[in-house]
């Protein structure tokens, strides 16, 4: 099974492949995270080092089965936030998750981040489309996909409602169709 290179570098760090070593820097950039992170998403309220390992150990076993991809979004060799490539969309589709860390946001980071697992996710067989889903209120999560040229696909009441304080409970969806031999 082909899967996309555990290291993708960037002109002001690199992604780098989640991996159970990586509890303490992840679990620190989490807990330095919290408050800007709680409004959007539900898990960062209870998150500690416990669960961090308990995501790393799940995010390695999804990498070898491939279904998810989980990075690090690393910058000087600090961890400034994460992402992924996850199939959870239906055949062909991977969907993209991203946060930073407070100190980190405003710089292009996750655009530069999210760009790089596009190109990433495209060259692996199969993959038709990519999907990037936030809250109707999260507008600096909705920023990233629009500059990359993502095209909003949907809105969708959440039936169970909000799962974060932040949230109105309306799901948009992002997509972007492969574009075969076109970078992002």
């Amino acid at each position: 099974m082909e899967q996309p290179s555990e290291t993708l570098r960037l002109d002001w760090g690199e992604l780098r492949r989640l991996s159970r070593g990586d509890a303490e820097d992840l679990n620190r950039a989490i807990n330095e995270s919290r408050e800007h992170l709680m409004p959007w998403m539900p898990w960062a309220a209870g998150q500690d080092l416990q669960r961090t390992g308990e995501f790393l150990r799940r995010s390695e076993d999804a990498w070898e089965a491939g279904q998810a991809y989980e990075y690090a979004i690393t910058s000087g060799g600090t961890t400034v936030g994460s992402c992924g490539l996850m199939r959870r969309i239906g055949p062909g589709g991977l969907d993209i998750g991203y946060w930073l860390h407070p100190g980190w946001t405003g710089r292009g980071l996750a655009t530069t981040a999210v760009s790089a697992l596009v190109r990433a996710g495209f060259e692996l067989p199969g993959t038709d489309r990519m999907e990037i889903h936030h809250d109707a209120a999260n507008h600096a999560s909705a920023g990233v996909p629009r500059r990359l040229g993502f095209t909003e696909a949907g809105r969708v009441r959440v039936p169970e409602g909000p799962s974060a304080p932040g949230e109105t409970g309306i799901d948009v969806t992002w997509r972007m169709h492969s574009r075969a031999g076109q970078g992002v």
